[in-house]
């Protein structure tokens, strides 16, 4: 039976957004555990080079991710608008249109990367053995790209429904496969870094039929779009996921100066830099979920024109990524010392840990209020507001910073640079969604042009 009711029209706010993004998380989580434990095997067999490779690969990964994060931003936004408007045979109609389009956008952009591997993984700073393996480990992860899009617009549509349970599952699932198949692939059939790329790609597999299952199962499935209707939802889903995508990838883009930047200190400083790259996920993956958990919440109470609701669910994500970042950032301090030796880490790859589990995870909760604040101008109708402030955390708050950074301490400078302009942009953003808020939010998007210079944003009347 079909359940497509709008969930959360109604209930306390804290607690949709509490339960969204904890069992969105779990999901998430197991994807990055894995991702964790890759690196942990990889440690293991003792060649600075194979972790130094995963390092550059996860730069790159992270660039082609985000591509499908920015579809996954559009469906989920758009299906949820659909369901706050009581209108579900719209909702099952672009959910049908979302994938078809991320499916075939999704192919074309990954032929492309992987043509000019080479290339990319160079500009980055691999160099010699070490350029060779993240090359060879990316050919074979990438062309699944378009299938762990699917996974991903999936569970997008799955959250706007209100089911973050069955979306988490998918995710579940595809991590369970890559636990099994990792320690077979790499020890058992001795296939090293091959092993560990082929376990990721029958995970991504695994989450893409996972994903789309429940769709047909629980919520009445797809609605077979005329080519009118294709023509006609081209445009809705360009004006989010276009901006949403441009706004993912200024992350992936800020990665790849700071690893280029760490690269300048060695092998080492890389392996320490892709380990804290591990950790990360795994430690505030609650945070990660939480912009894709309080999306669907916004969009369904902006369709249904319950402004304050949206107002409350926007500064209830900030509350609960308060209290989660303080949580997480004493378990890894007390913890820093055993993470460390679990991955082998000696000499700068301690520092770094050792670095990223003291004071500088708590600098994550500026992270977090950026991605909340994204999730509010998606949802909104200012996508370019979120694709402004990413770009230009990840520019000027970023390079300036890192390179600072690394002038005054080296290595480990390039870390706190990278946290350090958070800070700035995370005020920035708030002030945006305030008078995003305080324009009664106008369902049409003005556009960006018409809003004059970015300062006029924040130094307005609040």
């Amino acid at each position: 039976m079909a359940d497509n009711q709008a969930k959360f029209l109604t209930g306390n706010l804290f607690r949709h957004v509490s339960v969204m993004s904890l069992t969105a998380s779990i999901g998430l989580m197991a994807i990055f555990l894995v991702d964790l434990v890759d690196m942990v095997f990889i440690s293991m067999l003792g060649k600075e080079e194979l972790a130094a490779a995963v390092g550059y690969a996860g730069a790159i990964l992270f660039f082609t991710t985000s591509f499908g994060i920015g579809m996954a931003i559009a469906a989920g936004a758009l299906v949820a608008r659909a369901l706050g408007q009581g209108d579900v045979q719209l909702a099952r109609r672009r959910s049908a249109t979302a994938l078809i389009y991320g499916f075939g956008f999704a192919t074309v952009f990954a032929a492309t990367v992987w043509m000019n591997l080479d290339v990319l993984v160079r500009w980055i700073g691999a160099t010699s053995v070490t350029h060779a393996l993240a090359v060879h480990y990316l050919q074979i992860i990438i062309p699944s790209l378009p299938v762990l899009l699917l996974g991903m617009v999936g569970g997008a549509i799955l959250r706007a429904h209100g089911d973050a349970r069955r979306a988490m599952m998918a995710t579940v699932f595809g991590g369970l496969v890559n636990a099994v198949l990792d320690p077979i692939l790499i020890f058992g059939l001795g296939l090293d870094l091959t092993g560990a790329a082929m376990a990721s790609v029958v995970a991504r597999i695994t989450i893409g039929i996972t994903s789309l299952y429940p769709i047909f199962r629980f919520h009445g499935g797809l609605d077979r779009p005329t080519a009118k209707q294709y023509r006609q939802d081209l445009p809705a889903i360009l004006a989010i996921a276009g901006p949403a995508i441009l706004t993912q990838f200024a992350t992936p883009m800020g990665q790849a100066f700071v690893t280029r930047s760490m690269a300048a200190y060695g092998e080492e400083a890389v392996a320490g830099m892709a380990i804290v790259g591990r950790l990360t996920p795994v430690a505030f993956g609650v945070i990660f979920a939480l912009s894709g958990a309080v999306g669907p919440i916004i969009g369904q109470n902006f369709g249904a024109n319950q402004h304050e609701r949206v107002k409350i669910a926007f500064r209830d994500g900030l509350v609960f990524t308060f209290l989660w970042v303080v949580f997480a950032a004493f378990a890894l301090f007390f913890l820093r010392a055993p993470i460390a030796s679990l991955f082998q880490a000696e000499g700068m790859s301690r520092n770094l840990v050792f670095l990223f589990c003291g004071p500088l995870a708590l600098a994550f909760f500026f992270n977090g209020v950026i991605f909340v604040c994204n999730a509010a101008f998606n949802n909104l109708g200012r996508p370019f507001y979120s694709t402004a402030v990413n770009w230009g955390r990840h520019t000027l708050g970023t390079i300036p910073f890192v390179w600072l950074g690394a002038w005054a301490f080296g290595a480990p400078g390039v870390l706190i640079g990278q946290a350090a302009g958070g800070v700035i942009f995370a005020a920035i953003a708030v002030i945006m969604v305030r008078r995003v808020m305080q324009s009664k939010i106008a369902p049409q998007p003005a556009p960006f042009a018409r809003q004059g210079r970015l300062m006029a944003l924040w130094t307005g009347r609040r």
